[in-house]
C-alpha cells in the first residue's frame, strides 16, 4: 500500500489495539468478524467502491456500514470498519487488504495476550516450509475446486494438536482466500505481523547445521545490535549453505559476499 492507504491502515491497526487493550474484548471474536467482512468487501465490488469513493463525505460512509453490519457483527467491529472507511483509500481493493490484515492482526494479538505468540510465529514459519517441500501438499492446499470444509479438514490433520488455535485459523483463512497470493507469501506477511507486535525484525537464517539455544540467543543478539532492533529468528537448516550460515533481513541478505558482517555474525554463533 502506498499514500493514504498505508496512512489509513495505520490508522486502523492503531484503533484495533486500543480497543483490544481492555480485557473484556474477545479478539478471536474480532478476527472472525473481520475475515466475513472481508470476504463481504471482496464479494460486492459496487460495495467497496461506494466506501472508498473520494466524493462521498465520512460519515455517510460509516453510517453504511452500520446499517450493514449492525446485528450481524459486533459493535466492535462495526467501530472498526467504520473507522476505515472514514478514511482515505488510494485504491478500492486496499480497503479489503486492510481488513483481512487487521483480522490476522487481531489472531496476533489474541496469540500475544494469551502468551504464545513466539509459538505461533515458528509455526507459521514450519508449516511455510513443509509447503515449499510438498509439491503434493501445496497443490492439494491451492486446489481451485476442493471445497473450504476439505481443505479445513486436511489443515486440521496436518496441525490439529500441534499447533495453537491460532495457527490453525490463520492458515485456514489464508488456504481459502488466498486472494491472489501464494501460501508462502501469505504466511510471510503474517510473521511481518506478529514481529510488528513486539517491534521487532524477522530474520530467516540458513545454517548448514541445527543451532544450539545459546548459538540462537547470540546470533539473536549481534543482529540486534547490527539492525538497532529486536530480531526474532526464523531457522532453516541447509548443508549446502555457502559459508555455513546465511541471514535475510528484508531485501539485505548477510552472507559471504559481505564477508565483515557475516564474520561477525558467526563469531557469535562461536562465542
Amino acid at each position: 500500500m502506498i499514500g493514504a492507504s498505508r496512512e489509513a491502515l495505520a490508522a486502523g491497526r492503531q484503533n484495533l489495539e486500543s480497543l483490544t487493550d481492555s480485557t473484556s474484548v474477545d479478539a478471536v471474536k474480532l478476527a472472525e468478524e473481520l475475515t466475513a467482512v472481508t470476504a463481504l468487501l471482496d464479494r460486492e465490488v459496487s460495495l467497496r467502491r461506494v466506501l472508498t469513493d473520494p466524493s462521498r463525505s465520512g460519515q455517510d460512509k460509516a453510517q453504511l456500514v452500520s446499517s450493514l453490519l449492525t446485528g450481524q457483527v459486533s459493535g466492535e467491529t462495526v467501530d472498526l470498519v467504520s473507522g476505515l472507511v472514514r478514511s482515505r483509500w488510494s485504491g478500492s481493493r486496499d480497503l479489503v487488504d486492510a481488513t483481512e490484515q487487521l483480522a490476522a492482526y487481531a489472531e496476533v494479538i489474541a496469540a500475544d495476550k494469551a502468551g504464545v505468540l513466539d509459538d505461533v510465529e515458528d509455526e507459521l514459519f514450519r508449516f511455510g516450509r513443509v509447503v515449499s517441500g510438498s509439491h503434493e501438499l501445496r497443490a492439494a492446499l491451492t486446489e481451485p475446486k476442493a471445497g473450504a470444509v476439505v481443505k479445513a479438514e486436511l489443515i486440521k490433520k496436518l496441525l490439529g494438536g500441534r499447533a495453537n488455535a491460532g495457527t490453525v485459523r490463520l492458515v485456514t483463512a489464508l488456504v481459502n482466500a488466498p486472494r491472489g497470493r501464494s501460501l508462502e507469501q501469505g504466511l510471510e506477511s503474517y510473521s511481518k505481523l506478529a514481529a510488528a507486535r513486539r517491534g521487532r525484525v524477522v530474520a530467516l537464517v540458513t545454517t548448514a547445521v541445527p543451532l544450539s539455544d545459546t548459538q540462537k540467543e547470540r546470533l539473536s543478539g549481534a543482529l540486534g545490535r547490527m539492525y538497532g532492533r529486536q530480531i526474532h529468528l526464523n531457522i532453516d537448516v541447509d548443508p549446502e549453505v555457502v559459508g555455513g550460515v546465511r541471514v535475510q533481513i528484508g531485501d539485505e541478505i548477510i552472507d559471504g559476499t559481505v564477508s565483515s558482517r557475516l564474520e561477525g555474525a558467526r563469531q557469535s554463533l562461536e562465542g
